[in-house]
């Protein structure tokens, strides 16, 4: 049996981008590439290939005609689909503006509307079934977008507590969060330096009794010491926790990437 061919990556413009807070802006793409985008894909990652300065829209997209190209022309990070509407053809995509110099962070800071990039993906949806007595819900700023996805998909009699470690007061997000879920926002303010307070606050967490689900995402050091925390400590199921490191503090995407295959990185 021959292998499902892949789709070849969708060509999104910009519609619109503003800061949802300080350190985190919203890019709304969209594009005709989007008619037959699958619903119901937030919390799904997907890569994103970013353009070259000067490149336009029409050498950029003839690479991607045919597939993605065999050789790595472009830079590509992973995100998450935050939100996508099919009515109007419209995606939102999340970005950490933590004062770096790499190109998702400087495209997405200068980002007007018929900028473009190419989108690859969706990949799986991190929690499809909601099936537990108590969710607990960790991250970091770059994995704020996957935690409000799940969160939003909840089932409003949800109960549990959800963390999220930002970099200032001021970075605090609006989620449709179900009232049976506590919430603690807790501020790191140089997101470049290992961080404890996500790991204290979860030891210092009562679990009750009954089935437990986790959408945990952040640092790959924190993560480590989670999945430690939860799995082993606290002996939730394995099937039952999502834990993923999305980035480690001194590595770019690909160095982290090849770290996490060599299971050297959460």
């Amino acid at each position: 049996m021959a292998a499902p061919q892949k789709r070849k990556p969708r060509i999104l413009t910009v519609k619109s981008s503003r800061y949802l807070t300080p350190h985190m802006i919203r890019v709304t793409l969209t594009g005709d590439d989007l008619a037959d985008f699958p619903e119901r894909q937030e919390g799904a990652h997907c890569k994103l290939a970013f353009p070259r300065a000067d490149e336009s829209l029409e050498a950029f997209s003839a690479l991607y005609a045919e597939g993605r190209p065999k050789e790595r022309l472009h830079p590509v990070r992973t995100y998450t689909v935050r939100a996508f509407r099919p009515e109007n053809l419209e995606m939102d995509i999340d970005f950490v503006a933590h004062g770096d110099e790499g190109p998702a962070t400087l495209w997405a800071q200068r980002a007007e509307p018929g900028d473009f990039l190419a989108f690859m993906g969706p990949g799986p949806v991190k929690l499809t079934e909601f099936y537990a007595d108590w969710y607990l819900v960790a991250a970091d700023m770059s994995a704020l977008p996957v935690a409000a996805a799940t969160l939003e998909a909840m089932p409003a009699t949800a109960r549990g507590v959800a963390i999220f470690e930002i970099h200032t007061e001021e970075d605090r997000q609006e989620i449709d969060i179900p009232e049976g879920i506590e919430v603690h926002w807790l501020v790191q303010d140089d997101p470049h330096l290992p961080s404890a307070a996500q790991i204290d606050f979860i030891r210092d967490l009562t679990f009750p009794e009954g089935r437990i689900q986790t959408c945990i995402a952040g640092e790959s050091g924190v993560i480590r010491e989670l999945r430690m925390l939860v799995q082993t400590e606290r002996g939730i199921d394995k099937a039952d926790a999502y834990i993923s490191g999305y980035w480690k503090i001194g590595l770019v995407e690909d160095q982290h990437q090849q770290a996490k295959r060599a299971g050297a990185a959460g």
